[in-house]
């Protein structure tokens, strides 16, 4: 029999969307084939403190390691509780990625790769990639700079547009200027776009943060609101259409998922209706309102446009392994197609979109996990190759 590769979930974290990562976790743990892997999960608490065995699987369930009057080491070293092991995140992280377990901190057998499951910030941003990569650790999705320009908003879009893809109108504005002179900030925007408006923190997913401002009167506290998350805000106008009794229209919310590394393919093309006026954080996780359409009612060719500059998009933004690529589609006659965002790691439950619209492509949720892990390897070992040092050549031997 084949040796069981180790594999670590990590999850929770510090960002808004820690909640989000414990469903994403607690499905994949139970999806994840454990015939070819061993799983060990790993957990950061809102407070950052690394967790794994009991403490981990404490947070998973919704009982933090705080609450539950757990010891939290602030030592070098892992300190386990019994069957619990809380760490702090310290210079020793790294190692303890590495090292972790259900049932000791100190196995000394270290992860194959670890399959990061943090949504938002710290997790999906950049940051954890790089301890991985300073700890040379194979891990699951986009490198430190595909998930930093995935999660930056502004950035993200200056990229597309690089890349000659179609975007909303829009303007970043920074917090400071905001504080400064909120009158002036608003004034700046009016001048540039028209109601309605969509306000955004830069840095940040799952909807967190972010308001539809209908006029003057909004779009201040909207945009005060998104600055309490970012000190980036980015605002977009509004994508709309008339029906054929001139009452105004929704843009039609477009996904595609993307899965690969070099040679990224895209799935089939689903849409959401959201149960509410836009698909907000209450209409994808606390509601039942919002629909799924998988296929979306599509011509075939806007299909086929969709899923190329949903790659394009991918390979604008130097992403690897898996992404969600979003678009906004005019209800109207003309159907303009805008590219609205990529996510690099979206919401990984059996019931999330990246997942179905892999199902409704004939590839199931168990295997896409399997695949996920294996492109994760692919992408280390081929960074592998990559020198990253230079031997100065002896000057008298050259002579």
């Amino acid at each position: 029999m084949a040796k069981k590769l180790r594999v670590g979930i990590l999850f929770g974290g510090r960002s808004g969307e820690h909640e989000v990562s414990l469903l994403s976790a607690a499905s994949i743990l139970k999806a994840i084939d454990r015939k070819k892997f061993e799983v060990f999960p790993i957990g950061i608490s809102k407070q950052g403190h690394w967790l794994t065995g009991g403490a981990a699987q404490a947070l998973l369930e919704g009982t933090s390691a705080e609450s539950s009057g757990l010891v939290l080491s602030a030592s070098s070293q892992a300190a386990p509780v019994g069957t619990v092991d809380a760490l702090v995140p310290d210079a020793a992280a790294l190692n303890a990625i590495q090292t972790a377990s259900a049932s000791s901190a100190s196995s000394g057998k270290p992860f194959d790769v670890v399959f990061p499951v943090l949504h938002g910030t710290f997790g999906e941003d950049g940051t954890i990639q790089g301890l991985f990569e300073l700890a040379d650790i194979a891990y699951v999705g986009s490198g430190v700079l595909g998930s930093s320009a995935g999660m930056d908003k502004d950035v993200m879009k200056r990229l597309f547009a690089q890349a000659g893809l179609p975007i909303v109108k829009h303007i970043t504005v920074l917090r400071s200027a905001w504080e400064t002179s909120p009158r002036k900030t608003i004034s700046s925007v009016e001048a540039e776009l028209t109601y309605p408006l969509f306000v955004k923190p830069a840095n940040l997913g799952s909807s967190v943060g972010i308001s539809k401002a209908h006029d003057r009167k909004e779009l201040g506290p909207a945009i005060a609101l998104a600055a309490r998350y970012d000190r980036k805000i980015v605002i977009e106008q509004g994508v709309t259409g008339s029906g054929k009794s001139g009452k105004a229209k929704k843009a039609r919310e477009l996904e595609v998922a993307v899965l690969g590394n070099d040679d990224p393919k895209a799935s089939v093309v689903g849409e959401i209706v959201p149960g509410k006026e836009f698909y907000d954080y209450e209409a994808k996780y606390l509601s039942d309102g919002s629909i799924p359409i998988i296929p979306a009612k599509l011509t075939r060719e806007e299909s086929k446009r969709i899923r190329e500059m949903a790659v394009q998009a991918f390979r604008a933004c130097d992403l690897a392994g898996l992404a969600r690529v979003d678009f906004l589609m005019e209800p109207d006659g003309k159907r303009r197609i805008y590219l609205n965002e990529v996510n690099t790691l979206p919401g990984f439950t059996s019931i999330s979109m990246y997942p179905k619209l892999w199902q409704a492509s004939d590839l199931s949720y168990s295997d896409l996990i399997t695949r996920l892990i294996e492109l994760g390897l692919e992408r280390h070992k081929d960074r592998a190759r990559t020198t990253f040092s230079y031997d100065v050549p002896d000057q008298k031997e050259s002579k």
